[in-house]
Order: C-alpha cells, then sequence, then structure tokens
C-alpha cells in the first residue's frame, strides 16, 4: 500500500490496535489472575492466557514494524536506513524502560528487554519480502528451540546440560540479563514470531480475503502444533530422554518448536478476527469498534499500560501476584487500564510513553541520514 497522495498516513488499523489490547489483557491475566488448588487457574480457561499473550505480542511486534517501514512498499536507499535507524532507537529505549522495570523486583517476568533484543533482530530482515520472511520464521521456529535445548537439557543419565558444565552453574541455567538463550522469553526463538508478524504487516490487511486466509492458516497451525505435540507425547515410552520429551511438549512457555507453532496460529487467529470483527466497511465493523473502543486504546498504547502495570505491582507488593486471593484485583486492573486508556486516548491521544518512545525516534532521524545512490518511499504510519 502506497502512501495517500497528499502525504496524508494511513489510518490505523483499529484491529490490530484491538488484537494488541488482548495481548496485554492477557498478560493481566497471566500475571494477576488467581489459582486454585495444585496452582491451576480458576477459572481453569484462564490457562488461554499462558504463553500465548506473549506470544501475540511478539507477533504484534513484527506487524508495528512492517508497518512503520512501508507496509506493503519494501523501504529501499534513504527510506531503508531511516526505517532501521527507527528500529534501533526503539529497541534502544525499549531495553532502558525494560531495565527500570526488572530493576523494581517484581514477580512478572518483564518482556521489554526481550523485545527490545527482537527489534534489533529484526533490523536485518526489513528489506526481505513476504516469502522470505515466512522462509526465516520457519528456520528460527526449528533450528533455535532445538539447538539451545541439545545444550540446556540434562541428559537421560542424569548429568548436567552441555551449558551448565561449560560454565559451572546448575540446571536449568538462566544467565543474567541474557534474552537470547536462557531468558524466558528468548529472543532466538521469539524471532520465529516477529517475522511472521512483519509479513502479516507487509500484506493489504483491509482486504476480507488477507483477514480471512489469517483466520484459516491461524487455525491450521494451532492444530498442527498442539495436535502434533499431543500425539507425540502419548506414543512416548515411560524412559524417554529428557531431551526427546522436551522437543515434543507444546506447553506454555516451553519455547519449543511445535509450541511456536501452536501459538503462531493462535496468533495469526485473532489478528484475522479482530481484522474480520472491526471492518469500517461493514456496519458490524463500525459498531464493533465503537463498543470495543477501550481495548483497542489499550492496545494502541500498550507500552504505558503495561509498564504502569508492572509499576503498580511494585507499589501494591508481591502478593498481589504471588498470592491472589480471587480475581478482584485482577479487575480492578483490567478496568483501570480500559477506562484509563480509553480516556486518554479520547482527550490526549497517543500515551505518555509511546510519546517517549515517538519522540526518541524523530530526534534520531531529524539528522540528514547518510548519502545513497537511490532514494526509497518514505516510510511511516501512525503507531
Amino acid at each position: 500500500m502506497s502512501r495517500p497522495a497528499g502525504g496524508a498516513l494511513p489510518p490505523r488499523l483499529v484491529g490490530i490496535d484491538l488484537a494488541r489490547g488482548l495481548a496485554v489483557l492477557g498478560m493481566f491475566v497471566a500475571h494477576l489472575g488467581d489459582e486454585g488448588p495444585g496452582g491451576r487457574h480458576d477459572p481453569e480457561w484462564f490457562v488461554i492466557a499462558d504463553g500465548r499473550s506473549s506470544a501475540l505480542f511478539a507477533l504484534l511486534a513484527g506487524v508495528s514494524l512492517a508497518l512503520t517501514s512501508g507496509r506493503q512498499v519494501l523501504p529501499s536507499g534513504v527510506g531503508l536506513i531511516r526505517a532501521r535507524l527507527a528500529a534501533l532507537v526503539r529497541a534502544g529505549v525499549l531495553l532502558l524502560i525494560g531495565v527500570l522495570l526488572v530493576a523494581l523486583g517484581t514477580p512478572v517476568l518483564v518482556i521489554l528487554p526481550a523485545y527490545a533484543v527482537l527489534f534489533a533482530l529484526a533490523i536485518p530482515f526489513l528489506r526481505l519480502r513476504r516469502r522470505w520472511l515466512v522462509v526465516g520464521a520457519v528456520a528460527a521456529a526449528v533450528i533455535s528451540p532445538t539447538v539451545i535445548f541439545a545444550l540446556t537439557t540434562p541428559t537421560a543419565d542424569g548429568l548436567p546440560s552441555v551449558l551448565a558444565r561449560l560454565i559451572g552453574l546448575s540446571d536449568p541455567v538462566r544467565l543474567p540479563m541474557d534474552e537470547l538463550v536462557t531468558g524466558p522469553y528468548p529472543a532466538l526463538v521469539f524471532l520465529a514470531y516477529v517475522l511472521p508478524g512483519m509479513a502479516v504487516g507487509r500484506s493489504d490487511l483491509s482486504r476480507v480475503r488477507t483477514q480471512t486466509v489469517l483466520v484459516g492458516a491461524g487455525i491450521a497451525l494451532a492444530c498442527l502444533g498442539w495436535g502434533t505435540s499431543r500425539l507425540a507425547q502419548d506414543s512416548l515410552e515411560p524412559d524417554a530422554a529428557p531431551l526427546t520429551r522436551r522437543l515434543v511438549s507444546a506447553a506454555a512457555h516451553d519455547n519449543s518448536t511445535l509450541e511456536v507453532i501452536g501459538n503462531g496460529g493462535t496468533s495469526l487467529a485473532v489478528i484475522g478476527l479482530c481484522l474480520l470483527l472491526t471492518r469500517p466497511t461493514a456496519r458490524y465493523g463500525r459498531a464493533l469498534a465503537s463498543g470495543l473502543a477501550p481495548v483497542a486504546a489499550t492496545g494502541a498504547m500498550p507500552l504505558t499500560v503495561y509498564s504502569l502495570q508492572v509499576v503498580a505491582i511494585f507499589l501494591l507488593g508481591n502478593d498481589v501476584v504471588w498470592n491472589p486471593q480471587s480475581n478482584a484485583v485482577l479487575v480492578w486492573f483490567i478496568v483501570t487500564a480500559l477506562t484509563g486508556a480509553w480516556s486518554w486516548r479520547h482527550f490526549l491521544g497517543r500515551g505518555p510513553l509511546e510519546r517517549l518512545l515517538k519522540a526518541a525516534v524523530e530526534t534520531a532521524l531529524a539528522s540528514p541520514p547518510p548519502p545513497s545512490g537511490r532514494s526509497g518511499p518514505h516510510s511511516g504510519e501512525r503507531r
């Protein structure tokens, strides 16, 4: 999609904001939801937020990277240089905010440092066409979990993992601020979400055909990932090696190939469904977009809402995460986020941390870019 005549920026995609809002609220559920006997969610359907929210969040990061670097028009020349610089600046700001949130010492596994690393890792892929983005995603989904598991899984006879023996630590190995391999959101694995997200962002998301393909392909991938995992686990022998068990698992936060396929599928289906439900050319779409405006507003300022959630947990104390007595705190967080985000967006526009991010990018791009023999399309979108 080229830039409209007159230089006007393309309109925001409400469905993308809606999907991102659902991802943020899903993280609320994962962090603050009540747990019944045996550590199970209460109600049990809250389990849908485990692992899937962070995957949807990461896939939408790829969508945003594509939308802010030209949408369907691949950046080139000066436009490509500016897109790469903008992504690098965003990565730096996200890393700074993430480190500050980690320093609060809450039980929340803050995703922003990994998010920052993902933005940096995605920079070389900004110029690739959709087919190559998909190829890269498949490679990341297959190779990264396999190599990481081979390095970090204890042996069948009880010996420490290869990585533990190399660095002299016990399993499971968790290296401080390692966002590539041993962190809770290993970027080398999560790249398998960002790259297909970029492919989605390079598509014509306003077309019904694109939206229905996202839903259908997403459902198929979800069935493939979790169905294959279930069949493989049922066929395992009782004495199967730990590495084999990890490879065929698709449980939340296992970061296996099959979990990536399943989570990627649900993320694509959610995005496609949100776009279908909020089509501006359909009467029902406009009505649903209006009714779901608070959720979309939350998704339009996700950095602010997510960060304030961590700060609020810090102020209230870690017991709201470790020992929830009910879902009352969760409901309070959700209601506050929805009303606060909608009010801010309605009266003030862009969220405060989103303004900071935008200002940092604009400041970096204000200086003349390096000379280039070609000039590409001027990229950008109000995101």
